[in-house]
């Protein structure tokens, strides 16, 4: 046996992934880079580690032993890194964060900080949906969440990190007639969705039914970046996060319409389990936010008061 670390680290990302094209984006690396070191690390068994049936690739059973020892060995050398870290006297481990994807434009500004002053914390963050990241929660595969809406079945710990606001905009080239009720300008402008299990279109659905509103779906999109792009297109319009906006409301591409009823309001809160065991890092990255959310707030949003 000849594998490397290297391969080590593309086969488990392919096994947790079912895919080599989703490995690849993970792991910032073109699609042959890993199929060939996939090849080269199959090379060195005589069993398959995957097999792909129509377009989907499958981990057999023996590769799932092997993705199980390869997790195992990746973990005792993250232990070694850490330690000769901790014996220098540095903060050093693995700090992993789910968030939901319009946290993107939020995270980032509260992690930069901490991850600057301790260079031996090593940041894995997930972006992905509300039900995913409350999953990932669950199963303990995180430290910390960042949602918008707190789950109902769990019990968590919080820290409330700045209030998100959701406003009905439109495309800026797109004419609204001045006189269109708010009722026929739900009927009558398509608008676009977020995806099932999106907080975002769960605050949608239950402001348009709380007020009776029938709206004219026109398309169903996966992320926020995907609705934004629709919306300044003129597909549509949408409730959309005003954190994610704002450079297309300042470069006038996207405009707010006022809406009785909106914004709506929710709290970006930073969660955790109350049963979790938290490690040093997560300890440390709490005493962080405590001190410095107000700071980084007041210099990093700011603008939103203005809305």
């Amino acid at each position: 046996m000849n594998y490397t670390l290297h391969q080590l680290q593309i086969f488990l990302k392919i096994a947790e992934l079912q895919s080599i094209t989703k490995a690849s984006e993970a792991l910032h690396l073109t699609q042959p880079a890993v199929s060939i070191q996939l090849k080269n690390f199959q090379d060195q068994f005589p069993i398959p580690l995957t097999e792909v049936v129509g377009r989907q690739l499958y981990v057999t059973d023996f590769g799932k032993e092997i993705a199980n020892a390869a997790e195992k060995i990746l973990n005792e050398v993250y232990a070694i890194n850490y330690k000769t870290l901790a014996y220098n006297g540095q903060l050093s481990g693995r700090l992993k964060i789910s968030i939901v994807s319009t946290g993107k434009y939020v995270m980032p500004y509260f992690l930069s900080g901490f991850i600057k002053q301790n260079e031996g914390v090593d940041l894995t963050m997930d972006v992905t949906n509300k039900s995913s990241v409350v999953g990932s929660l669950e199963l303990n595969e995180v430290d910390f969440a960042l949602v918008s809406v707190l789950p109902k079945k769990l019990k968590v710990n919080k820290i409330a990190l700045m209030e998100n606001k959701l406003f009905y905009v439109a495309s800026n080239k797109l004419e609204i007639k001045k006189n269109l009720t708010k009722k026929k300008l739900f009927e009558q402008m398509p608008l676009i969705f977020r995806e099932q299990g999106s907080a975002t279109r769960n605050a949608m659905e239950s402001f348009i039914t709380k007020n009776n509103y029938s709206a004219r779906k026109k398309m169903e999109l996966t992320s926020n970046e995907a609705v934004k792009q629709a919306v300044i297109s003129g597909l549509g319009c949408s409730i959309m996060p005003l954190i994610g906006i704002g450079n297309e409301l300042s470069n006038k591409d996207l405009q707010i319409i006022p809406i009785k009823g909106l914004p709506l309001r929710t709290e970006w809160n930073l969660i955790w389990l109350k049963s979790k065991k938290l490690s040093p890092i997560a300890l440390a990255y709490i005493e962080f936010l405590n001190k410095e959310k107000e700071l980084i707030i007041n210099e990093k949003f700011s603008w939103v008061n203005g809305f």
